[in-house]
């Protein structure tokens, strides 16, 4: 062969190889960018002609997939729920004009192609002629019954439930309440704005378990006793005298009542196992004013709060949990860095600013569950090509050790006897050992009370962790109101 010959050879295998990067980039890994461009005239036909992935829950059910339509010449799809109203909030939608929220934003490279293997890239590139771009498949650890039982449970009230597997941290079901068809987003995203729940203020668009705030009540003891024990300040038996209130700032702060009797209780003396068992607001509130506000708050930022938790969704779908200081601006996250800034006292039955979420508080659960050790919250199971590759799967992992294995062991026993015999006698399940915490939370409206439930079970070798709160409810003790909703969801879960 001849120099020249030779020279040109080269020169068209260059060119090839040019064009095949060239088509890759532009078909492949460039289509998310030109889709965020709000300018490119070429973005709703780009995001129209994609076929993008589908979603699939952890047994196989569809939660997102595509209506195909053809339309001058080219093949659309458009986006279709067939769960309707199931887990809205996580899914999230991804409309015509390229809005997208919950895992169909965060996932949105997979789902479009734009993020998956090399060999499926070049193999779509070297094809001949109008190709579809095909996006991932992405498979979430969402179990569909659970998740129905879940928004059933809460009956349209405002809340939400999160499920969690105490060893991975694989999400098992994340319900909100109110929640809405994501079906109906292109034509009815008015009426779904005015959907309020219950509560009367609480919007369906918004996923309660990971970016709503509420005041804990007395599922914060869990925190506080935490810090209490693994600090070595107190042992499960030591003693306190509990007459139905503490004083701080010269202020009696009393103990919350029960539904079965009037006026708040007292208990005299008991142990800080009973006090919890029986979550006596006096007891912790001396335990509070003890170990001080700070050390409370160090111990929940070693389970998680004050960062928000690293989850698949958007991370402006989620909030951090901690304390908030409130202005004519709205409330932002607070840090304070004396003790003399906290009530302590009221810190310690979570009062006092303090807002958690759904998810953080099974985080608490979990860690407790686990030994003391974070386990990291994850929705995606895997993502898979269209060939059925596997482009990436989660392996579970923890985000660090919060307490001492011999803490938890204890807190464990603790919770226990809350289900046996104490406030959360509601969630027994007849041959489970159960461990669980109520909490009641003030809300300055009366009578009219958040309520929560933490739970865990079998208790003895946990599997699952349940944190349910329910807004706004009369009367709504966390025993009466949701232990008897973690109650079904456990039994569900445990097949009982």
């Amino acid at each position: 062969m001849n120099k020249q010959i030779r020279h040109v050879s080269v020169a068209a295998l260059i060119l090839i190889a040019l064009l095949v990067v060239s088509t890759t980039y532009w078909q492949t890994w460039a289509v998310g960018d030109l889709a965020a461009r709000k300018d490119n005239e070429t973005k709703l036909i780009q995001r129209l002609t994609v076929k993008r992935g589908k979603i699939f829950a952890a047994d196989g059910t569809v939660l997102a997939n595509n209506r195909v339509t053809h339309k001058h010449g080219l093949t659309i799809y458009t986006r279709h729920y067939p769960q309707n109203d199931l887990a809205p909030q996580v899914v999230g939608y991804a409309t015509n004009a390229g809005t997208t929220t919950g895992l169909e934003q965060s996932l949105d490279d997979y789902l479009t192609g734009a993020n998956t293997n090399l060999s499926n890239s070049l193999r779509d590139a070297l094809q001949l002629g109008p190709r579809t771009v095909r996006g991932d498949n992405v498979y979430l650890t969402l179990r569909p019954d659970i998740q129905r039982l879940a928004l059933d449970q809460l009956a349209g009230r405002c809340g939400a439930v999160v499920v969690l597997d105490t060893h991975t941290g694989a999400v098992v079901a994340m319900a909100s309440s109110p929640t809405y068809n994501a079906n109906l987003i292109p034509r009815g995203y008015d009426k779904i704005k005015k959907i309020k729940g219950t509560c009367g203020d609480s919007s369906a668009l918004q996923n309660n378990a990971t970016v709503g705030l509420y005041p804990p009540g007395s599922t914060f003891k869990m925190l506080t006793a935490a810090a209490a024990l693994d600090s070595g300040a107190y042992t499960p038996n030591s003693p306190f005298y509990d007459p139905g209130y503490c004083t701080e700032y010269g202020q009696r702060v009393s103990n919350a009542g029960n539904p079965d009797q009037n006026g708040p209780e007292a208990f005299g003396n008991v142990s800080l196992a009973q006090g919890f068992e029986h979550s006596i607001n006096s007891v912790f509130c001396n335990v509070g004013k003890h170990i001080g506000g700070l050390k409370i708050l160090d111990y929940a930022k070693r389970f998680g709060f004050y960062s928000v938790p690293p989850i698949e969704t958007p991370p402006d779908e989620s909030a951090a949990s901690g304390l908030y200081k409130y202005n004519k601006h709205g409330r932002r996250l607070w840090t304070p860095t004396s003790n003399t800034q906290i009530d302590s006292g009221r810190l310690a039955f979570g009062q006092f600013n303090m807002l958690a979420t759904p998810l953080q508080m099974a985080l608490v659960g979990a860690t407790i569950a686990n030994k003391g050790v974070v386990p990291k919250p994850y929705l995606v199971q895997k993502v898979v090509a269209a060939d059925g590759s596997t482009v990436t799967k989660t392996t579970p992992q923890a985000l660090g050790r919060a307490i001492k294995p011999s803490t938890a062991a204890e807190l464990n026993q603790m919770m226990q006897l809350v289900v046996q015999s104490g406030t959360g006698t509601s969630a027994q399940i007849p041959g489970v050992p159960v461990a669980g915490k109520t909490g009641t939370a003030e809300l300055g409206l009366g009578n009219v009370y958040d309520a929560w439930f933490v739970a865990f079970a079998p208790a003895n070798n946990p599997r699952y962790v349940v944190a349910v709160v329910v807004e706004k409810q009369p009367n709504g003790f966390g025993a009466s109101v949701s232990a008897p909703i973690a109650k079904a969801i456990l039994e569900k879960l445990l097949a009982r």
